[in-house]
């Protein structure tokens, strides 16, 4: 990973910072444990791809491919 490069789960924090919602508001909007929440804001814990997909929906975010795909050499 190059430094412009940035992780998808460090988008997502940011997304969750800006978002002004309370990690509680986004618990009970996502229907994912409060704790696991603050686990992966603190960067003690993941969240499945599943839990990903539920709290980019919470904050109406989405993944979006940045580059084309290369072509297979064959």
């Amino acid at each position: 990973m190059t430094k412009k490069q940035t992780r998808l789960t460090d988008e997502l924090r940011a997304a969750i910072v800006g978002s002004g919602k309370s990690l509680g508001q986004i618990a009970r909007e996502s229907t994912i444990d409060l704790a696991t929440i603050s686990r992966f804001m603190h960067k003690r814990g993941g969240l499945s791809m599943d839990g990903l997909d539920l709290i980019a929906a919470c904050l109406g975010v989405s993944l979006t491919r940045a580059t084309k795909p290369r072509k297979k050499k064959g």
